[in-house]
C-alpha cells in the first residue's frame, strides 16, 4: 500500500529518501537513488519497495519513518503506517492487582511487543507518574496517604499507543489481620476480588467466566472443569466461542503464587441444546426416571494424588564427551507443561555425580504415601547394562562405567520405600551397551507395586536423537511428548499415543522407537486432581521443601555516595540458573555516564565472562531469553549465573559503579559489597 502511495514524482519516494537522509546512517547514494528509480522498468518493480528495502538493512525504525512520513505531509500514508503499528504493538505481560504490607515497596510489570524504540508511560489515575519510562514501576507504599490507587501503563510507538489494563495496589497496615506472615517477610497472601458466576447459555453462545484476584508475589490462574485443568486456560478471563454440550460441567479457577493458592468457588454452567428440549412430554419424563432408577451402577472410583511432584535433569556440557543442544529446550518445555498439571517441578542443568545424587536425595524427601512422585526426567547421555539403566553426569570420565554414574533401578527402589502412587521414567537418552563396564550392580529386588510406568526415548542398543532447528534444539522424544502431555489419559494411553506420532517421522524410522515398559493396573493420568487429605506434618515439609528451590532474592535498590540509585533483579531460569540484571534508576544531572557492572562472583559458579555484563539479554547466548526476559526492564546489563548447586557459601558479589562527570574524560569508580543469600537450589546446600 505505501508503494502505491509514493511511487510518484511529487511527494513520493524521493521525497522520503531526502528527509530519511536526515540520519547520516540512512542516507542513500546517488547510485542506490538510481537503483529505485530503474525499478520502475521491472514488471512488477517498484522504487518505493527498494528504498524502504535499503532503509530496514539500515535498521530503520518504523518509529522513525512514520516520523519522515509527517514531515513530508502525506496524510495517507501516515494512516497507513499508523494502523500497521498499531497491530503489532502487543502487551505481552499486564500488570497485576496486589495487596502490600504498608512501608513496602511494590513493583508494577507492563511489557509489550512491537516495532523497535517503544515507549513506556506510566499513570496513578489520571496523573502521569514522573520519571515512570520503563516498564517496571516501583511504587513506595510509604508515600502519603490520598493518592489514587489504581496504575495503568500506555505503550507507543509514535503517536500510536495502546492502554495496559488497570491495577490496584491495596496498601494495608502491618498490624492488619489479613496481612501476611509466615514464610517470606514480604508476602501479602491472596485475595479472590471477583468469582465466577454460573449461567445457562445455548449452543453457539459465548461462555465468559471470570476470576480476579490481587496479592503479592501477583497471581497465576488455572481454570478447571469438572475438576480437571483446561488446557491453555491461565488467564483471569476463561472464554470459548459457539459452545456446545461439551462445555458443560462445573467451573472453578485455581488462583495461586509461590507461597498461597486459594480457590473459587465452583459454579455450573449449563448448555441447552435448543428448544426442543423443553418439549418433552411428563410421561417420557416418568419412563426415564423409572429406567435410571432401576439400571443404577455404581460410578468408578476418582482416581487423585495426595500431591505431584517432578525431577527434571537435563546434562548437556559434558567434560569428556559430545556436548548435548537439546536437554535446555526439553527440560524447560516439560517443565511449563507439568506445572499446568500442578507438578511441583525441580528443574536442574548439568549437573555432576555428587549433585546428581543429592538432587535425587532431596527429590525424595518430596515424596510420601499417595504421592505421584513423580516423574523423573532425564537428558543426556547414558547406557543400559543387564536390564540396568545408567544417567551418565557431565564429569564422568572418558571410560566411565556404572561406578561413576546413576542407576536408575536404585532411584525406583528408593521411591518405592516412600510409598508413592505413581512412579514415571521418562528417560530421553541413548540405551547402547557399554563395553567399558562389565560390572553387573546388585540393586535390591523391586516390589511389586503395579505403578512403574518407564517410557524410554529409544529400544534397547539403539540411540536416541536430537532434532536441531537453527540455534535451538529438541529431542526427538520432547517434540512428540508435549503434544500429548496434557490429554486426560492415562499415562501408559498417552505414551503409547506419542510412540505412534513418533512412528511417523521419516528421519528416525528404524533408528529410534519409543519403548513402554509398565505394570501399572489402575487408570492413572498425569492430569488426576490433588486431594489432600488434610495439613498434616508432611505434607507441610514438602510444600516448605519445595518453596525453597524457588525462592529468589527480592529486587534491591543500592546508593552510592555520589547520588546514583541502582536497582538489582533477579530472574530463573531454572531452578541452578539465575539472572541478575542491574539498571541505574537515578542518577545526579552532573553525570552523564553511568553503569553498573557485577564482578567478584564466587569462583566456584559457571560464570562464563562472556555471559555476565550484557547490554541485552539475548547477548547472554540462551535460548530461552525470550521467556524469562519480558519481567526485566530496559535498560539494564545482564548477567547469567548458573550451577547454583555448587554455592559453598552465601552468593556474595560486587556492584561496581562507573560513572563519569560532564566535562570530564575519565571515570570515577565506586563499589558495594552484596550478599544476596542462598538462592534458588543453592538453599538445599548439595556440597
Amino acid at each position: 500500500r505505501l508503494c502505491e502511495l509514493l511511487d510518484n514524482a511529487g511527494r513520493g519516494w524521493r521525497k522520503l529518501a531526502e528527509l530519511a537522509g536526515a540520519e547520516k546512517r540512512f542516507k542513500c547514494s546517488a547510485e542506490e537513488l538510481e537503483i529505485c528509480s530503474l525499478k520502475v522498468l521491472e514488471p512488477c518493480g517498484s522504487p518505493t519497495q527498494c528504498l524502504l528495502q535499503l532503509l530496514a538493512e539500515r535498521d530503520c525504525t518504523l518509529r522513525y519513518l512514520l516520523g519522515c512520513l509527517e514531515r513530508m505531509g502525506h496524510e495517507q500514508a501516515c494512516q497507513v503506517l499508523s494502523s500497521a503499528v498499531q497491530d503489532v504493538i502487543r502487551i505481552i505481560v499486564q500488570p497485576d492487582s496486589q495487596v502490600v504490607a504498608e512501608g513496602t515497596q511494590v513493583s508494577l510489570t507492563c511489557c509489550a511487543t512491537g516495532p523497535p524504540g517503544l515507549a513506556y508511560q506510566w499513570f496513578c489515575g489520571r496523573q502521569e507518574v514522573p520519571g515512570a519510562t520503563s516498564p517496571e514501576l516501583v511504587i513506595d507504599t510509604a508515600t502519603p496517604a490520598g493518592q489514587p490507587e489504581w496504575y495503568i501503563c500506555r505503550v507507543n510507538c509514535g503517536a500510536t499507543f495502546t492502554f495496559s489494563r488497570w491495577a490496584h495496589v491495596q496498601v494495608e497496615k502491618s498490624s492488619s489481620p489479613s496481612s501476611a506472615s509466615g514464610y517470606c517477610p514480604t508476602m501479602a497472601g491472596l485475595q479472590i476480588l471477583q468469582q465466577p458466576r454460573p449461567c445457562c447459555l445455548a449452543e453457539g453462545d459465548t461462555l465468559a467466566l471470570e476470576c480476579r484476584a490481587i496479592g503479592n508475589p501477583p497471581p497465576q490462574y488455572q481454570w478447571f472443569r469438572n475438576r480437571r485443568p483446561v488446557e491453555g486456560a491461565q488467564a483471569p478471563q476463561f472464554q470459548v466461542k459457539l459452545v456446545t454440550t461439551a462445555e458443560r460441567g462445573s467451573y472453578s479457577c485455581r488462583v495461586f503464587n509461590l507461597f498461597h493458592e486459594v480457590w473459587s468457588q465452583e459454579v455450573d454452567v449449563e448448555i441447552g441444546e435448543g428448544p426442543r428440549q423443553t418439549s418433552v412430554t411428563p410421561y417420557l419424563l416418568y419412563s426415564q426416571a423409572r429406567v435410571s432408577h432401576c439400571v443404577t451402577t455404581p460410578p468408578s472410583p476418582v482416581l487423585a494424588a495426595t500431591d505431584k511432584v517432578a525431577l527434571l535433569i537435563g546434562n548437556m556440557h559434558y567434560l569428556h564427551h559430545k556436548q548435548l543442544q537439546a536437554p535446555i529446550m526439553d527440560v524447560h518445555a516439560l517443565g511449563a507443561l507439568l506445572r499446568q498439571l500442578d507438578f511441583k517441578v525441580v528443574s536442574l542443568l548439568d549437573l555432576r555425580k555428587a549433585e546428581m545424587q543429592m538432587a535425587v536425595n532431596e527429590f525424595l524427601l518430596l515424596l510420601d504415601k499417595g504421592v505421584y512422585a513423580g516423574l523423573l526426567y532425564y537428558a543426556g547421555h547414558g547406557y543400559e547394562n543387564f536390564g540396568n539403566s545408567f544417567m551418565v553426569p557431565i564429569d564422568a570420565p572418558s571410560a566411565y562405567t556404572s561406578e561413576h554414574c546413576m542407576c536408575v533401578q536404585w532411584v525406583l527402589r528408593e521411591m518405592q520405600q516412600r510409598h508413592t502412587s505413581l512412579n514415571i521414567f521418562l528417560l530421553d537418552m541413548c540405551r547402547k551397551r557399554n563395553l567399558n563396564d562389565d560390572i553387573i550392580p546388585q540393586v535390591e529386588a523391586l516390589e511389586v507395586t503395579a505403578n512403574i510406568v518407564f517410557g524410554y526415548a529409544t529400544c534397547a542398543d539403539a540411540e536416541a536423537y536430537e532434532l536441531s532447528q537453527g540455534e535451538l534444539s529438541n529431542g526427538i522424544f520432547v517434540t512428540f511428548l508435549k503434544r500429548w502431555l496434557l490429554e486426560d489419559e492415562k499415562i501408559t494411553v498417552l505414551l503409547d499415543k506419542v510412540a505412534e506420532d513418533m512412528g511417523t517421522l521419516e528421519i528416525t524410522r528404524g533408528r529410534q522407537a519409543l519403548e513402554l515398559r509398565s505394570n501399572l493396573s489402575e487408570r492413572r493420568a498425569l492430569t488426576d486432581p490433588i486431594c489432600l487429605p488434610g495439613q498434616d506434618e508432611s505434607s507441610a515439609r514438602r510444600n516448605l521443601q519445595w518453596a525453597k528451590v524457588h525462592v529468589l532474592p527480592e529486587s534491591q535498590h543500592l546508593c552510592f555516595d555520589c547520588g546514583v540509585a541502582v536497582q538489582l533483579g533477579f530472574a530463573a531460569e531454572f531452578s541452578n540458573i539465575m539472572i541478575i540484571y542491574t539498571r541505574v534508576v537515578a542518577a545526579p544531572k552532573d553525570i552523564i555516564k553511568c553503569e553498573a557492572r557485577l564482578t567478584d562472583i564466587p569462583e566456584e559458579l559457571d560464570v562464563d565472562l562472556k555471559c555476565t555484563n550484557k547490554e541485552s539479554p539475548e547477548e547472554l547466548g540462551s535460548p530461552l531469553v525470550a521467556i524469562w526476559s519480558l519481567g526485566c526492564p530496559s535498560c539494564c546489563l545482564y548477567s547469567r549465573i548458573c550451577g547454583l548447586q555448587k554455592l559453598q557459601q552465601e552468593l556474595a558479589f560486587t556492584v561496581c559503579l562507573q560513572y563519569c562527570y560532564q566535562g570530564m574524560d575519565d571515570f570515577v569508580e565506586e563499589r558495594q559489597r552484596v550478599n544476596v543469600g542462598r538462592p534458588l537450589i543453592a538453599k538445599l546446600n548439595l556440597q
